[in-house]
């Protein structure tokens, strides 16, 4: 038996989804199989260890569900405990996941970002992280360059949600209409104009100041941050 191939479709373009590409996700929850202490059972096994520092963190993979790019996917984790502590005495990578993850809330169920009625404030509670698998948001794609492999060389560039679209802003409107949202590409240079810049020649010793003391290492806090009554 023959296999006719004509009416196949055009293969997927190669390389990353380009910067500023608006989109609908949805996202989903890699375990990582390790635990946070006061986690709700429903979120035992949903957390990754850092190999670097006390950090966990969720892994999260999202499809893209709209446009030229449905049903690619890019990968970006969230840290929810650990790491550099700030003055409030929670973790400073909680905060600012806590602030993307309630704007993934506000985008999924389209609640307008400043209300706080009793009743939305009651919608943003979630009886814990695994409510997060499967949740379809928009968002605005962006691209993280590719940080120093070992050996030398460079890894290559990454997508990475740059904002999450929510009630209240133009675009979300037109995303929930199902409709087609122009890319806004950020403001940033681009990455591999930035590697090859060329750097100015050291300056000869007698022109150097002395080095600055060492700067003391963050002291991380005890148990999960989210325990700790962050705002």
């Amino acid at each position: 038996m023959s296999i006719d191939f004509n009416d196949a479709g055009a293969q997927r373009a190669d390389g990353i989804i380009p910067d500023g590409t608006y989109c609908a996700l949805r996202m989903a929850l890699r375990p990582g199989g390790e635990n946070i202490s006061g986690m709700e059972e429903d979120d035992l096994g949903l957390f990754k260890a850092s190999l670097r520092s006390d950090a966990m963190y969720l892994d999260c993979e999202f499809t893209v569900l709209s446009g030229p790019h449905a049903g690619r996917k890019l990968w970006q984790i969230f840290t929810v405990a650990g790491g550099k502590i700030g003055e409030d005495g929670a973790s400073m990578a909680w905060n600012i996941s806590k602030a993307t993850l309630r704007a993934i809330i506000d985008s999924a169920f389209g609640l307008d970002p400043q209300d706080m009625s009793d009743a939305t404030k009651a919608k943003r509670s979630l009886p814990g992280f695994r409510a997060f698998d499967g949740v379809e948001f928009f968002a605005k794609i962006g691209i993280e360059p590719g940080g120093e492999a070992p050996g030398g060389g460079q890894y290559p560039d990454k997508n990475r949600i740059a904002h999450v679209v929510v009630p209240g802003e133009a675009q979300y409107a037109v995303l929930k209409a199902g409709a087609e949202v122009a890319p806004a590409p950020s403001a940033a240079k681009d990455s591999s104009a930035a590697r090859t810049a060329p750097t100015a020649p050291p300056k000869p010793a007698w022109q150097q100041s002395a080095p600055a003391a060492a700067k003391p290492a963050a002291t991380p806090g005890s148990g999960p941050s989210w325990l700790k009554g962050n705002k």
